[in-house]
């Protein structure tokens, strides 16, 4: 078999047509649709079942009117606000609709914007603390080039990213077995007067734990007090933000803290829209430099943008549009309780098992991660166990935890629309299967090459 070409099976063919299609080199010679199409769509049985895939946070599935909503608006720029103008004003309902949903002094006096996802929603705070200081530090006669920023070590990579891309120490605060999260404990050694912020998870990727915004609030309330440092708090609520106020409304986390500047979450996880979808949205607009936004007009109106993407699809911000006028806010409580009971339901089972033991149970967001019980056998992971359940079908990562954890390895499900409670079942029963299967063994797994396949 020629690894540089893609064989053309002859029974989808054309006559007339090349029985190969080279890899590396766009063609000389068009294609028939049909052939083409088969070629993709054959090829990307490859991938793995997305319903099945309880590593990912991101939708995978809408309902058929959503999807006809799709096709019909996937060829809108949403850059072009002069052209699509409806769509700008849909966009700026929606982050309106969620500066209210979390609590905004004045929901439609603020300022917010739709992303690519919550990776580019996470920039574009981080650049606004950069950006806010060094404004401040400049009038204040003070240097302005040695910017920080704090956070977990648990933090997602977005965040690693953004300190390396922007020229900002990253100071990570690590987490314990006694400090799971960030929750404020010794945050003192950790800030200065460059420190840009403080970023504060509402859903941490690793295990999707809640941190205590309130409690960082209160400790940097208490620095304050003894240092004069005013340092803000950006809420990195990819999955949180689309969760907590439905199932968790009385936690004290948004913007009834005075001193949470920006939220973020993701349209495309527990917003329920198929990817790529981010939003961002500020406490007050003028806790966004004037000097980042650009202005663009359209029928005679003023529009501002902040964004890192110029073209970007507009047909998202339609779907989290769409699904915020056909869930309200009951219906967004009943799907995302329908995904935390099934959450629930699987951590207790397994919590049940001989084998394991809970980091968290999926009381925050329908997310929860478990590790081998010590001692339980020296002939088997949790990365066998991952292996085992993907010759089923299912994805469930295994990995380290970060830094001063990092010989403990976890492994995670995430709870999305879309897992009902007999597939939970089924998986259970795939899980039960395959710890009998391990533990079974006369001897210990092979371990060498192992990799969780899982980046955060």
């Amino acid at each position: 078999m020629n690894k540089e070409t893609v064989a053309v099976n002859p029974l989808f063919a054309r006559p007339g047509e090349k029985a190969k299609a080279e890899k590396f080199r766009i063609p000389d010679d068009p294609m028939l649709p049909e052939t083409a199409y088969q070629i993709v769509h054959d090829e990307i049985m490859l991938d793995g079942n997305s319903r099945l895939n309880q590593a990912t946070f991101v939708g995978t599935w809408m309902d058929s009117h959503a999807s006809k909503l799709y096709t019909e608006a996937f060829d809108k720029n949403m850059i072009d606000k002069d052209e699509y103008p409806q769509t700008a004003e849909i966009e700026d309902r929606c982050w309106k609709m969620l500066a209210d949903l979390w609590h905004a002094p004045d929901p439609t006096g603020t300022i917010g914007t739709s992303t690519i996802g919550s990776s580019e929603a996470c920039m574009l705070a981080g650049l606004t603390f950069k950006r806010r200081w060094q404004l401040a530090r400049r009038a204040a006669g003070k240097p302005a080039d040695k910017p920080n920023l704090v956070m977990s070590s648990a933090v997602q990579v977005v965040w690693e990213k953004f300190c390396n891309y922007w020229d900002v120490e990253a100071r990570y605060v690590p987490i314990s077995e006694e400090h799971k999260t960030l929750d404020g404990h010794d945050l003192a050694s950790y800030v200065d007067e460059n420190t840009i912020g403080v970023v504060a998870i509402l859903g941490v990727t690793y295990t999707g734990m809640y941190e205590p915004v309130a409690k960082v609030s209160d400790a940097l309330d208490a620095i304050q007090r003894d240092t004069g440092l005013d340092i803000p708090i950006h809420v990195d609520g990819a999955s949180g933000a689309m969760v907590a106020p439905f199932l968790q409304p009385d936690l004290v986390w948004d913007f009834r803290l005075e001193r949470v500047h920006s939220i973020n979450t993701s349209g495309h996880k527990y917003g329920l829209v198929f990817p790529g979808l981010g939003w961002v949205v500020w406490r007050s607009a003028d806790l966004l430099p004037e000097d980042l936004i650009f202005r663009v007009s359209y029928l005679g109106g003023d529009m501002p943008t902040f964004a890192l993407n110029f073209s970007r699809p507009g047909a998202q911000v339609l779907l989290q549009y769409y699904q915020f006028l056909r869930q309200g806010r009951t219906g967004y409580r009943a799907v995302q309780k329908a995904s935390q009971d099934v959450a629930r339901f699987l951590a207790d089972e397994i919590a049940g098992m001989d084998a394991f033991e809970l980091w968290n149970d999926g009381s925050d967001i329908p997310v929860f991660a478990w590790r081998q019980k010590a001692g339980h056998t020296e002939n088997w992971s949790l990365y066998d166990l991952s292996d085992r359940l993907r010759m089923k079908g299912w994805q469930v990562p295994a990995y380290p935890m970060p830094d001063n954890l990092n010989d403990l390895t976890v492994q995670r499900i995430v709870v999305r629309n879309g897992l009902s409670m007999d597939l939970a079942s089924s998986l259970l029963n795939d899980i039960r299967t395959s710890v009998r299967f391990l533990d079974d063994l006369d001897g210990p797994m092979p371990s060498e090459g192992h990799n969780s396949g899982f980046h955060h």
